[in-house]
């Protein structure tokens, strides 16, 4: 189930970020000598036209092969025209940045069909009071809503609790519901030391309230469910590139890098758990592929955008010595986090 579910996963990723440069391309006016899903063994393939699309055996990745793509590539004069290297560099910087751009694409895609089909959010219900808490001295019990906090109406569980999360030492008027009558209490957060996604202490506001179990399914509008998608997908790549900057920073551990079992493994919880869970893993993935592309290293989509913008600027190619050099330190680097990433999910089986 996970081998299959990871399949199908990697599988639409693999052709979404490829049908990006494949449009591109075609778009521009270069010739596309072939469309590959996965590397490795071609175990089928068919001509539509001038391409060759083929399915292969390794399904971690995909390739589109575009003529004259090489900078030492021989080009017939007849065809020179539809040669990758002799399009300008914005041309060629669309086609190589369009692959990243279709992951986020289909990430807000997701997130907007969720949002649409609607997703349970925790009502603002006090499932219990801690002893000794600002809660229990401002006379809150297990069973009261909360329904505005400072003048505003508020909910659910999630805007109350991050409201109230920066309001540390500081008074707020929580309006209660209760037994078919409404009053509101001041109560002033204490602030306490707790730890944020990536593991660093943080001062925050608590009130000493439990969450109840009353939820609700909340679906937008077409107009609001895309809106909330450009801006979940925005705040997800953001959490990312901020993962990503702490890994660095040794601020998150570098065995919680996962590969492709930990990716395996995922995508069987989120089958099992129903559709919404692995569509939205594949959204996160999706994001999480996007922001990897964009990285500037040599044989990613990054890399090659890293040396248009150089060409831009000097108004020259880079030398393909210098291409060569570079491609060749950026594989041994990802194969290098490659099997850093299997060692690390090979450990955790262990564990």
């Amino acid at each position: 189930m996970g081998i299959i579910s990871a399949v199908i996963l990697l599988g639409v990723l693999i052709f979404i970020h490829e049908l990006g440069h494949f449009l591109l391309a075609k778009y521009t006016g270069v010739l596309v000598e072939r469309f590959s899903i996965g590397f490795g063994p071609v175990l089928f393939k068919w001509h539509k036209g001038e391409t060759e699309y083929a399915l292969s055996a390794i399904p971690l990745g995909g390739y589109v092969k575009m003529y004259g793509e090489q900078p030492d590539s021989e080009v017939d004069e007849d065809k020179a025209h539809r040669a990758f290297n002799n399009k300008s560099v914005f041309q060629r910087f669309l086609i190589v940045f369009a692959g990243p751009f279709f992951n986020f694409v289909l990430a807000i895609v997701i997130y907007s069909a969720i949002f649409m089909h609607g997703t349970p959010r925790f009502l603002a219900e006090v499932g219990g009071v801690t002893d000794g808490s600002a809660a229990e001295q401002a006379g809150l019990s297990k069973g009261d809503m909360i329904i505005s906090v400072d003048g505003r109406s508020m909910r659910y569980w999630d805007e109350m609790s991050g409201y109230v999360q920066g309001r540390g030492g500081k008074p707020v008027v929580l309006g209660i519901e209760r037994g078919g009558r409404t009053f509101e209490v001041s109560v002033t957060p204490q602030t306490v030391t707790d730890k944020n996604l990536f593991g660093e202490n943080v001062q925050v506001g608590r009130i000493g309230v439990m969450r109840g179990e009353k939820s609700e399914v909340v679906s937008l509008s077409f107009p609001k469910a895309v809106s909330q998608g450009v801006t979940q997908t925005y705040n997800v790549s953001v959490l990312m590139v901020t993962g990503v900057v702490k890994l660095f920073q040794k601020v998150v551990p570098a065995d919680s890098l996962g590969g492709p079992i930990m990716i395996v493994q995922m995508a069987k919880e989120s089958a099992e758990t129903g559709m919404v869970a692995f569509f939205g893993f594949m959204a996160l993935i999706s994001i999480n592929l996007g922001i990897l592309n964009l990285l500037p290293i040599p044989v990613l989509d990054g890399g090659h955008i890293f040396f248009l913008l150089i060409e831009a600027i000097t108004r020259r190619a880079v030398s393909i010595r210098v291409r060569e050099v570079a491609n060749l330190a950026g594989m041994a680097l990802l194969m290098f986090v490659m099997f850093f990433a299997f060692y690390n999910d090979i450990m955790r089986l262990f564990k």
